[in-house]
């Protein structure tokens, strides 16, 4: 079985029939906003190799040279790390945990946040990276016509997918990103590449694709969904990448699993230092409106140590019940003078990369002060030591 959309039915695919499902009981009322589900279909196919029917215009050609890739790089993804982890998670993360999860500096990594807490009402993501314009891939996907060739696939959609398929298999490979190459595949990205990183999570995980929506931040930090004359002033297609995902940031899009209940993630684009989030607090204050949540970061050069993010470490100490970290979480110094208790698994050394090191004594010394815990999967860094151990740390209040 699997979901089509056309005009804004929600039709079940089954068996080649099309049966129109009541919109109620498949997601909620549209209310406000442009709606994008078709696109994400789309990319659904295309890009994370989704089991929906790909638009006609795509090539089988392509997309068989493309999803062999991309199909083998999730199902090792799945076999070396989702198999280990999701039984650890489920027996560590309590069941009375906030539904709501933050997750800050995550990048493109829905994946780890749905192994983590695959029960979540709802999933913020925040990084640098825009989610990106989901119009693209249609106006990609026409062939191009020359003067002395018929009509070929546009060579742009290829170089569009190859970068996807280069950060998916990084991503899958070491479960963390680059920042730097991250910011250079989303923000210039031919096509919404962080938006694809979702896509392929669903698809791990085995969720389906109900709504696809962009917004903004009120000055309060409310949701406000990007209306018809937003999306029409929006810079075409044809205009410079980096325009264009900055317009198509922040994205919602809802989920479920067959038969399931909908479920929210949302990416939200922002710096998360000091400076910028004095300047602009719309993001803090969406994310206080949450109450308590549940939080988790990894791979985030240490930067909830460094003062210049205490506004963000500030929000997490206030509002998070537990988290889940590498050593780039907060550190026992901070995070033990607001009330919390730590648990460590694997083991730590040295800071994975130089700007960890000022904070990495007292993340060795926690370790040395707690029982040795087995973690026999990677979780963000390894550590800078010779022998690149794997380690993860646990955050909670004490009465959870």
């Amino acid at each position: 079985m699997r979901l089509r959309v056309i005009g804004s039915v929600l039709l079940l695919v089954s068996a080649g029939t099309l049966v129109a499902a009541s919109p109620s009981a498949a997601r909620p009322e549209i209310t406000e906003g442009v709606e994008f589900t078709q696109a994400a279909l789309a990319l659904f196919a295309v890009g994370a190799c989704g089991e929906v029917a790909p638009p006609p215009t795509v090539p089988a050609s392509y997309l068989t040279k493309h999803c062999t890739i991309v199909k083998r790089a999730q199902d090792d993804y799945r076999d070396a790390w989702v198999v280990k982890a999701q039984p650890f998670f489920a027996d560590k993360v309590p069941k009375t945990v906030p539904k709501k999860v933050v997750y800050p500096f995550a990048g493109g990594d829905l994946s780890t946040a749905l192994t983590v807490y695959p029960d979540a009402d709802e999933i913020t993501t925040l990084s640098l990276e825009p989610a990106g314009d989901p119009r693209t891939l249609e106006a990609l996907a026409a062939p191009v016509a020359t003067k002395k060739k018929a009509a070929r696939m546009n060579p742009a959609l290829e170089r569009a997918m190859q970068t996807i398929r280069d950060e998916l298999r990084f991503l899958y490979k070491v479960n963390f990103s680059n920042t730097m190459n991250m910011i250079s595949a989303m923000r210039s990205g031919l096509l919404p590449t962080q938006l694809v990183f979702g896509l392929s999570a669903l698809k791990i995980h085995g969720f389906e694709i109900v709504r696809l929506r962009y917004f903004t931040l009120t000055e309060a930090g409310a949701i406000s969904y990007l209306t018809p004359a937003e999306v029409a002033a929006a810079p075409p297609v044809t205009g410079k990448a980096d325009t264009r995902n900055r317009v198509f940031a922040n994205a919602e899009l809802q989920f479920r699993k067959p038969g399931g209940r909908v479920q929210i993630y949302r990416h939200i684009q922002v710096n998360l230092d000091d400076a910028h989030t004095k300047k602009d607090p719309r993001v803090l204050a969406h994310l206080r409106a949450k109450g308590p949540v549940a939080g988790m970061t990894k791979a985030a050069s240490y930067l909830l140590s460094w003062p210049e993010f205490s506004n963000i470490r500030t929000y997490l100490l206030e509002n998070t019940v537990w988290m889940v970290s590498d050593a780039t979480g907060i550190p026992p110094k901070l995070g033990k003078g607001a009330g919390f208790e730590y648990e460590t698994y694997g083991a730590f050394k040295e800071s994975h990369i130089d700007a960890g090191t000022s904070i990495a004594k007292d993340w060795r010394d926690e370790w040395e002060r707690q029982p040795k815990r087995d973690l026999r999967f990677r979780f963000g860094y390894y550590d800078g030591s010779k022998d690149h151990t794997s380690h993860l740390v646990i955050m909670r209040k004490p009465k959870l």
